[in-house]
């Protein structure tokens, strides 16, 4: 009899595993409807759907620099119906920018795979008497103090990506202008002439370069942009400190069983190779990236101490 409830305890999980998924999953994005992470969940939920056979349904959480949402699919079940698509604001940044957060991402989530990458500009206005890096690094020793940089908030990756370049550039003096509302107002104050430079997303400033409101002078991404082959890369320009990306990716709460882990694993990475998926987070500034579940767990460690340190040398952390 012992026998059998032993061989029964370990078969019913097994069917359990294998008859996954049996009903809708909820992707939860730590953000309102519009953003970026919004823009990403939303292309891959039908194709994620049609893969899995159950429904994908795409729960914004927003609130809190994301950390909302963090915290509600870190306390979810760890049973394969939820899903977190974080990024490396609330995965990797917060941490370090909010002290008191009651969530470890490295240790309260299972990091899947990487989904996307997007690419980072460093665009000025027209009236700012630069056009190479080189350009604004002898403004900025010339005039200590009177250029300002625009970002969407003390503890954002704009803010840290600026901070970073002013200490690697030679402790340039230079003023922060933080944003409320994400990264939509600090680009219309920078298009407005209330301030001189920002580091943005390619997607977020891409209309206004292409327009003339902005100008670009460098990516922070590993290669030049199809969409503007003429800007040079950080690392091309003698500032290899500055390739950095704002990342996305799936998690699951710690716990949940590595044949789910698996299952999710396969449909994302399919999902991923659909021409049609890619080709839309393409018309929108978005490259596709994925990774192994133990790499993507090693990038996000590495992105946690980087940018952790990061904030820590800015003073970013928010009470």
């Amino acid at each position: 009899m012992k026998r059998l409830l032993w061989l029964l305890a370990l078969i019913v999980p097994t069917l359990a595993w294998a008859q996954y998924p049996s009903k809708p999953i909820r992707m939860i994005v730590p953000f309102a409807p519009g953003g970026a992470s919004d823009f990403v969940g939303r292309i891959l939920q039908p194709r994620l759907t049609e893969l899995l056979g159950q429904q994908i349904v795409v729960e914004n959480r927003a609130g809190a620099s994301g950390n909302i949402g963090l915290d509600a699919a870190a306390k979810s079940a760890p049973d394969g119906y939820t899903v977190y698509l974080g990024n490396v604001g609330t995965v990797a940044l917060n941490p370090a920018v909010f002290p008191k957060l009651q969530v470890t991402p490295t240790k309260d989530f299972i990091a899947i795979t990487q989904v996307v990458d997007v690419p980072g500009v460093l665009v000025v206005h027209p009236d700012l008497q630069a056009k190479t890096v080189k350009e604004i690094i002898a403004i900025a020793k010339a005039y200590p103090g009177k250029l300002n940089y625009a970002s969407p908030g003390a503890g954002s990756q704009n803010r840290l990506e600026t901070e970073v370049f002013r200490k690697v550039a030679g402790n340039l003096d230079m003023v922060h202008v933080p944003y409320k509302g994400g990264a939509g107002p600090a680009v219309a104050g920078l298009v407005g002439g209330e301030t001189h430079l920002m580091f943005v997303t390619a997607s977020s400033a891409m209309n206004h370069v292409k327009s003339g409101r902005l100008r670009l002078i460098a990516v922070t991404s590993a290669k030049r942009l199809q969409a503007f082959p003429d800007a040079p890369t950080f690392a091309e320009v003698g500032f290899p400190e500055l390739t950095s990306g704002s990342w996305q990716g799936i998690f699951v709460p710690a716990g949940t069983p590595r044949p789910i882990v698996d299952r999710l694993y396969a449909a994302i990475i399919e999902t991923m190779k659909t021409p049609e998926v890619a080709q839309r987070l393409a018309n929108g500034g978005v490259d596709v990236v994925t990774s192994a579940p133990g790499e993507f767990t090693k990038f996000v460690a590495t992105e946690t101490e980087r940018w952790g340190k990061a904030v820590k040398e800015a003073g970013a952390t928010a009470e």
